[in-house]
C-alpha cells in the first residue's frame, strides 16, 4: 500500500507562494471577531498546505481562522495537536524538522532541526506527544552522506522536552525498527509505534513489546501475511490509535489468491491502557487510507479513499459507500460527529453528514495538501 500511496500523491503545481499566503491571509483577514477569539470551548480542524502553512479550521463555521506560515520547505505536513488544544507539532523541512506552534497567535514556540552535519535525518509521518503534553517523539531515519556513498544508520525513537523551545535537542533516544509510519503517546509512559507489526515502546527504558503481531503473526497457511500501513492515524477525539491491514483467508491448502476471502482488518490500541484487539473488521472491497470511529458507536467506522464508506464492525458490514470527486487519504469527524470531514491529496477538505454521507459542504484551501494529516484540536472548557 506504501507505492499505491507514492504513486497516488497529487502533483499539483502552478500556485505562487506570493498568491497562496495572499489567499491565507485573506481568508483570515474575512474570519469573524468570535473566530479569532478561541473560547474555552473551541474545536478546530488542522491540516498543512502548499507551500507551508498550517491551517487553523473554526468547525463551527469551517472557515480557516488563521494560517501559520511554516519555516523552511513544506514536508510531509504530518501534525499532532498537544492534549490542552493550544498547540500544534508539524513536521516540515522535507520531512526533517519539527515545528510548535501555539494556535491562538501563529506564535512558534518548539523547533527541532533532527538532521545534523553529514547525517540527514527523515521522519516518515512519526510524530507524537506525550498524554501530559511534556515530551515529543519522532522516530528518525538517518543517513551518513559520504564522498561516494550514503550509509544508512540504526532508525531511532527520539524524545524531546517540549519547554526546551527553539532550537531543542532530543534528551532521550532508543533503537527502533524499520518501516515505522504513525506513532502515538499512551497514558502509561510508552509510545505505540506502527510498522510491519504494531509495537510499544517504554520511553524512559527504551524497552519494546509487541502489542498487536501482524507481519509475524502465526495464524497458520490458511491466511496471508497482513500488508499493514498506517499513513493517517486519527484517534484523538476517542483517545486510540487504529492501524488497518488488509488480509486473505484462502479456501484451501492451494492459497489461491483469486478464490481467497478478503478482508481488512485492524489493530485498534487503547491509548489510556495501552491494550489493543486485532480483527478483521469487513470484506476488502475497495482500497481505505484511513479510518475513524464514530464516537456514539465505536463500532460505527468511516474510510476514504476515493469513496467515503461507513461501516459496522460488529456485523462486519459496510453500510454505505459514496464516490468522492477525487482521492483523499485522510479524514476526521465533529466532535458531535454528526459531519464527516474528509482532506489530504488535494486543496479541498470535503464535508459529508455522517449519518448519509451526502456532501453538504466544502472548505477550499489556497494550496494542496499533499500528505498531511487533518486532526482535531479540542479545548476542553
Amino acid at each position: 500500500m506504501g507505492a499505491i500511496l507514492m504513486s497516488l500523491i497529487p502533483k499539483l503545481r502552478g500556485l505562487r507562494v506570493a498568491g497562496v499566503l495572499a489567499a491565507a491571509a485573506l481568508a483570515t483577514a474575512c474570519a469573524t471577531p468570535a473566530q479569532k477569539s478561541a473560547t474555552a470551548d473551541t474545536e478546530y480542524l488542522l491540516t498543512v498546505s502548499r507551500p507551508g502553512l498550517l491551517h487553523v479550521i473554526d468547525m463551527k463555521t469551517d472557515r480557516i481562522a488563521r494560517s501559520c506560515e511554516l519555516p523552511g520547505k513544506f514536508g510531509s505536513g504530518a501534525l499532532v495537536p498537544a492534549p490542552d488544544g493550544r498547540h500544534a507539532f508539524v513536521l516540515g523541512n522535507l520531512w526533517e524538522d519539527v515545528y510548535g506552534f501555539e494556535l491562538d497567535t501563529c506564535k512558534l514556540v518548539f523547533s527541532a532541526r533532527q538532521s545534523e552535519g553529514d547525517v540527514t535525518v527523515k521522519t516518515v509521518q512519526s510524530l507524537a506527544v506525550s498524554a501530559d503534553g511534556s515530551e515529543l517523539y519522532t522516530v528518525q531515519n538517518p543517513v551518513r552522506r559520504g564522498a561516494d556513498r550514503f550509509e544508512v544508520l540504526q532508525p531511532r525513537l527520539a524524545v524531546y522536552r517540549i519547554a526546551d523551545g527553539l532550537d531543542a535537542k532530543p534528551v532521550r533516544s532508543f533503537p527502533v525498527k524499520r518501516r515505522i509510519t504513525k506513532i502515538a503517546a499512551t497514558a502509561g509512559g510508552e509510545v505505540i509505534l506502527g510498522g510491519a507489526d504494531v509495537e510499544a515502546i517504554d520511553v524512559r527504558s527504551g524497552a519494546v513489546r509487541t502489542v498487536s503481531a501482524l507481519a509475524s503473526w502465526e495464524r497458520g497457511p490458511g491466511w496471508l501475511t497482513p500488508d499493514a500501513f498506517a499513513m493517517h492515524s486519527q484517534g484523538e477525539h476517542l483517545n486510540e490509535y487504529v492501524m488497518p491491514y488488509v488480509t486473505a483467508k484462502f479456501a484451501d491448502d492451494k492459497q489461491d489468491m483469486a478464490s481467497a476471502e478478503w478482508w481488512w482488518g485492524m489493530s485498534r490500541v487503547d491509548l489510556a491502557t495501552g491494550k489493543a484487539e486485532t480483527r478483521e473488521i469487513f470484506p476488502f472491497e475497495f482500497v481505505i487510507f484511513s479510518l475513524v470511529a464514530d464516537p456514539r458507536d465505536r463500532n460505527i467506522l468511516y474510510g476514504a479513499f476515493n469513496t467515503l464508506s461507513k461501516h459496522d464492525i460488529a456485523k462486519r458490514e459496510t453500510l454505505k459507500v459514496v464516490e468522492l470527486d477525487h482521492t483523499y487519504y485522510s479524514l476526521q469527524l465533529s466532535r458531535d460527529a454528526s459531519r464527516v470531514y474528509v482532506g489530504g491529496a488535494g486543496s479541498t477538505i470535503s464535508i459529508h453528514d455522517s449519518g448519509t454521507l451526502e456532501k453538504i459542504g466544502m472548505i477550499q484551501l489556497p494550496g494542496d495538501m499533499s500528505t498531511a494529516d487533518v486532526r482535531v484540536a479540542w479545548r476542553r472548557p
